[in-house]
């Protein structure tokens, strides 16, 4: 994203005074750009975190939104749904992720599984993947549960799906994993 790290894109700019608003927001944040044209702006350097939350607070109040934190919430709530989608077991069975997806968040699924896949280099499907193994881990180290049990609570069809699974992410069975237990195991937000 280097090409992109000097601009700004806003969405709901849609004529002049749009323009001249954005430039005021702009002079009374301090910060230097080049140009404003509708729903985007070109910046003279890279702005900071407080700056960008500034300008965003700023724009929020007279109608406008800056899309790449809208782009970012989109994804956070790709993330959360995914979650609670795990949550639910088995008793996702019957409702498939996509489907589960769109019905939380108000897009197109395609719409969603691309940005999803540009933002975070991942599918939607392969990010759940490794949120369910995860959870496995983390099952299987708090060695309370069977594995049928395990591959129940986590949506698996069967054991033997849950394992050609585990073995094809972690190159481990489940068996070995929990034998070595907690060193193999990955907060879910480095995920």
């Amino acid at each position: 994203m280097p090409a992109k790290a000097n601009h700004l894109f806003i969405k709901n700019m849609v004529c002049q005074r749009c323009i001249i608003t954005v430039e005021n927001i702009l002079r009374q944040n301090r910060v230097p750009y080049s140009k404003v044209i509708l729903g985007e702006v070109e910046l003279e350097r890279r702005l900071t975190k407080e700056e960008t939350d500034a300008i965003d607070a700023d724009l929020s109040k007279v109608g406008f939104e800056l899309i790449d934190t809208r782009v970012n919430k989109i994804i956070e709530d790709i993330k959360q749904a995914v979650l609670e989608y795990l949550g639910m077991g088995m008793d996702s069975q019957n409702l498939k992720l996509s489907s589960f997806i769109t019905k939380n968040l108000p897009y197109d699924y395609s719409y969603l599984s691309n940005l999803f896949s540009s933002v975070e280099g991942k599918t939607i499907e392969q990010y759940f993947i490794l949120q369910r193994i995860e959870k496995v881990k983390e099952l299987l180290v708090y060695d309370q549960l069977s594995l049928t049990e395990i591959s129940y609570q986590t949506g698996f069809s069967s054991v033997h799906h849950l394992s050609s699974q585990f073995k094809k992410v972690t190159g481990l069975t489940p068996s070995y994993f929990k034998k070595i237990g907690i060193e193999k195991r990955r907060s879910l937000d480095q995920l």
